[in-house]
């Protein structure tokens, strides 16, 4: 009996604990033995550090990618260091408040560094965006092929011009100048067939023939000139395009003549008029000219089936050819010792060193 009164008595004392139903719960209700328990947010980390952002471009605006950028704290040891984005975008995070500055390195552009700011805890400092500007010493390395070098040497070459009028198309002044292409050996030839000054010149030759009464054959007045010019101008065409193009294509020689320039006066003689039977390969080695001995006697061959029946032979087409080498000589000749002082070159365009 007294068990089952001290389970009574229990259970009603923990009913006591309970509040009735719409009744406040009571602060003495509270268990003595119970601990207390405070809950209270933890702090973010933005209340107590900074982060600083920005965007490196350029001074026409264009965001630079993959620049160095550098942070420092004036005064304090351990620089923190990042890369910018490929939109130029940077940023530092986790910083103790404080001063700052900004080092800015790209490839292409001079070094830059701002001024000290401060930072303050719990700020999205937005940097002075760096414009960068091009550095005054930046190298630049320009590559050429053989091609474009050729193709430009070339172009010089048509300017050269004895006293500015005419026209010295086929000399090289640069001793290792790039070898021709067979597209450009017929375009140096159409070039020089075509140039006025050329047509003149042919037209000279057929006048001096007309006024000395060369190949009587051909008659006189109006007709017999334009015989005379039209004979004239086959065989400078069949000697510019058979000698200067189709035969050095085909044989693969340099057409030019080379201006040595430097030694004694033997040896440079020797030289220009050596270049009558010897040029210079495709290969950069000399070898004997077919291309142009072919092409001088082809000119010939062409000048006799032109001249009147009466002054045509095979004699006549020797002479004519011993006659074009012995011109070419001398104008090699010319061509070393002269010409060069009556054109505007180029001071680096000097021969053979």
């Amino acid at each position: 009996m007294n068990g089952m009164s001290s389970c009574a008595a229990a259970l009603l004392a923990l009913l006591c604990l309970y509040p009735a139903p719409g009744q406040t719960p009571s602060t003495a209700a509270v268990l003595p033995d119970a601990p207390s328990v405070l809950i209270q947010a933890a702090p973010t980390a933005t209340e107590n550090t900074a982060q600083i952002h920005g965007i490196v471009r350029d001074a026409r605006g264009n965001p630079v990618p993959n620049a160095q950028v550098t942070l420092t704290a004036p005064g304090k040891l351990g620089d923190r260091t990042t890369t910018s984005a490929g939109d130029g975008s940077f940023a530092f995070i986790d910083l103790p408040p404080g001063s700052y500055r900004l080092t800015v390195v790209a490839t292409g552009f001079d070094v830059y560094t701002t001024d000290e700011f401060p930072v303050r805890a719990g700020e999205d400092f937005a940097a002075i965006n760096p414009a960068l500007s091009i550095s005054s010493t930046t190298t630049v390395n320009v590559v050429a092929t053989s091609q474009q070098i050729a193709v430009a040497q070339i172009h010089e070459q048509e300017k050269q011009r004895v006293l500015g009028v005419f026209p010295n198309f086929y000399t090289s002044y640069i001793w290792n100048a790039q070898p021709m292409s067979a597209s450009q050996k017929y375009k140096l030839a159409a070039r020089a067939l075509i140039d006025p000054v050329q047509l003149l010149t042919v037209a000279g030759t057929a006048g001096a023939e007309q006024i000395g009464n060369v190949y009587p054959g051909y008659g006189s007045g109006i007709d017999g000139y334009g015989k005379r010019f039209g004979a004239a101008m086959a065989t400078s065409a069949t000697s510019r395009l058979v000698g200067s193009a189709i035969l050095p294509s085909l044989f693969r020689q340099d057409p030019r003549y080379f201006y040595q320039g430097s030694g004694g006066t033997r040896s440079r003689t020797a030289h220009a008029v050596g270049f009558v039977f010897f040029c210079r390969g495709d290969n950069g080695k000399n070898q004997l000219c077919t291309s142009h001995l072919l092409g001088s006697l082809a000119a010939a061959g062409v000048a006799n089936a032109y001249l009147p029946a009466s002054s045509r032979g095979i004699g006549l087409t020797f002479q004519t050819f011993g006659i074009d080498l012995a011109a070419n000589a001398a104008g090699n000749l010319f061509r070393e010792f002269l010409l060069r002082k009556l054109e505007s070159i180029p001071r680096f365009a000097n021969g053979k060193h």
